[in-house]
């Protein structure tokens, strides 16, 4: 009988779960969300061989969630070998993904000062998972770990040193799951091996990151300490100045806190435009002839090309840019409009190509042109993947 292996992300008011019936399955036979948690009328869709719309009792959270889930699809679930858990933050402690105990456990807890909004809601989760099945091993498959082999070039601050050596202040980079999945499914595509190829990938989404690939390691990528810093993003504001936070704490009357809260949930696209952190919303509504739609978009884009074009510096050539996530792999022009502000890549789209989201390889660049792909990202395949590998002692 095949093992399956469940991915669980849990995000302060939601879990996503996928299960996979066995290593092999390239798409999960369950998927679920449970959102709305904490709030007053809180839901599990399921989706797959089972589908249910289940509504939990007002306030229910996270345990109740994870239990409705595993008790509605009970059937399918007698076989598992796991649980692989996405954890946004491992700090210089995780540097690849780890079968979980009490030691690493308690480590997880060390760093969890780094992500103050995500990893406590990740090892809720994973200790629920203990909780309710406790005869089940757990793995914790980490954002951060595939940056870890930044040179300090790359990830230091010019902050004092004892910041880095007291408090682990440093760029750590996020998404790198999905930089792992996409570095390795371009050079499958391009039939080139991973370590032969030098890439930019852009992972653009509500969150937007961007990673220089040298010979399948990441080098250098945008977000920093958290994920707040680099590229404009739906909510986020991207890179500002510093002092910007002094001036609104000191001459505008906020708190240190309110100024957090802006920068991260009404910023960015969000901020610019005053209308929606949605790029699809932006887009259509730029298209009707909203200017602050297309102001946000145009904002967007070209921070975007010079995030991109930075990021050239890290590598010792470029064989090719990669665009995934929702932004990424749906948004041609979005992709048209980046391509078209890095001006000194002179990248030449194939207009066709580009609509259609790519060719069989994911091209969407014109013969000669320096080559443009799209590449769909997989992250809950990538942890199922790692799970498998980690729980399998045949």
């Amino acid at each position: 009988m095949d093992q399956s292996v469940l991915v669980i992300n849990c995000g302060s008011s939601s879990i996503k779960f996928a299960l996979y019936p066995n290593a092999n399955a390239s798409e999960p036979s369950i998927k679920a969300l449970a959102e709305r948690l904490g709030e007053p009328s809180p839901v599990i869709s399921i989706k797959g061989d089972i589908t249910e719309h289940i509504s939990l009792p007002a306030g229910s959270a996270h345990k109740e969630a994870l239990s409705g889930f595993l008790q509605t699809c009970e059937s399918h679930l007698e076989h598992l070998a796991g649980i692989g858990h996405r954890v946004v933050h491992g700090g210089e402690t995780f540097s690849e993904s780890t079968l979980l105990n009490a030691d690493t456990i308690s480590q997880l807890h060390q760093v969890s000062d780094l992500a103050p909004l995500h990893n406590p809601v990740n090892l809720l989760g994973i200790e629920l998972c203990q909780q309710l099945r406790p005869e089940l091993p757990n793995v914790a498959v980490f954002d951060t770990a595939f940056h870890q082999t930044m040179d300090e070039s790359a990830y230091l601050y010019a902050v004092p040193y004892d910041w880095y050596e007291n408090a682990g202040v440093r760029r750590y980079g996020f998404h790198g799951t999905s930089y792992r999945y996409v570095s390795a499914e371009a050079a499958r595509l391009l039939n080139r091996a991973p370590n032969e190829l030098n890439m930019i990938i852009a992972h653009m989404g509500n969150g937007c990151s961007a990673c220089a690939v040298a010979n399948g390691r990441s080098v250098d990528t945008t977000m920093g300490l958290t994920p707040l810093e680099g590229m404009v993003m739906g909510s986020r504001s991207g890179d500002i100045d510093p002092g910007m936070i002094d001036y609104m704490v000191h001459h505008q009357g906020k708190t240190l806190e309110q100024v957090s809260s802006d920068l991260n949930r009404n910023s960015g696209l969000k901020g610019l435009s005053g209308l929606s952190n949605d790029m699809r919303t932006l887009l259509q509504a730029e298209a009707d002839g909203d200017s602050n739609a297309k102001r946000a978009v145009d904002v967007f884009c070209f921070r975007a090309a010079r995030q991109l074009a930075a990021l050239s510096a890290s590598l010792p050539s470029l064989d090719a840019v990669v665009f995934t996530g929702g932004i990424g792999e749906h948004s041609n022009l979005v992709r048209q409009r980046i391509l078209s502000a890095w001006r000194s890549a002179a990248f030449k789209l194939d207009n066709d190509l580009n609509n259609a989201n790519g060719d069989a390889a994911g091209r969407i660049t014109a013969a000669g042109s320096p080559l443009a792909m799209v590449v769909a990202t997989d992250e809950e395949r990538m942890i199922a993947q790692d799970t498998y590998q980690l729980v399998n002692h045949d």
